[in-house]
Parts: C-alpha cells; sequence; structure tokens
C-alpha cells in the first residue's frame, strides 16, 4: 500500500470512528426522548458516515479506477446526510 493510501484509511477510519460516536450519541438521546429532530440527527449521521465507509471500500475494491464514479456516488449521499442533519435543527 502507498503511502497516500495508508493516510486516506487512517483518515476515513477517524471518520468514521468520530461518526459513529455521533451516530450512537444522537441515537440514545433519540431513544430517552423520542425526539423527531434526534431521529433525523442519527439518520444524518448514519449516511455521512456510511457515504466515507462506501467510498473508502469501493476505492479500493475498484483500485481507484473509477474516482469520479465514487466521489459523485460520496457526494450524493453525503449531502443527503447533511440534508437530515440540518432538517434536524429545523424541525424543533
Amino acid at each position: 500500500m502507498q503511502p497516500m493510501e495508508v493516510a486516506y484509511v487512517v483518515l476515513s477510519a477517524v471518520l468514521v470512528v468520530a461518526g459513529l460516536t455521533l451516530v450512537a450519541k444522537s441515537a440514545r438521546a433519540y431513544l430517552e426522548t423520542d425526539s423527531r429532530s434526534m431521529l433525523l440527527l442519527t439518520i444524518g449521521f448514519s449516511l455521512v458516515v456510511a457515504a466515507a465507509v462506501a467510498t473508502t471500500y469501493s476505492a479500493f475494491v475498484t483500485d481507484f479506477e473509477r474516482s469520479r464514479v465514487l466521489l459523485t456516488v460520496n457526494y450524493a449521499v453525503t449531502t443527503l446526510g447533511y440534508v437530515f442533519i440540518v432538517t434536524s435543527v429545523r424541525a424543533q
């Protein structure tokens, strides 16, 4: 593995760990409060994490050959996640 690929995996792993921490905390808050805002927030964080995992996995499976498709799908799923996050703030 190239040094840049190692850096990519490490940064992806950090993003996933931080994201899953946010998913866990928002899911716990939803279970405690039954708040629609917390549910939307949990969905948003989950989508952002899913995009990171799927992009990293797909990049290595395709040997980084379809970067435009990977980045486009990543941005689409990540943007949808952020829409849920923004909606959670507006749901109050």
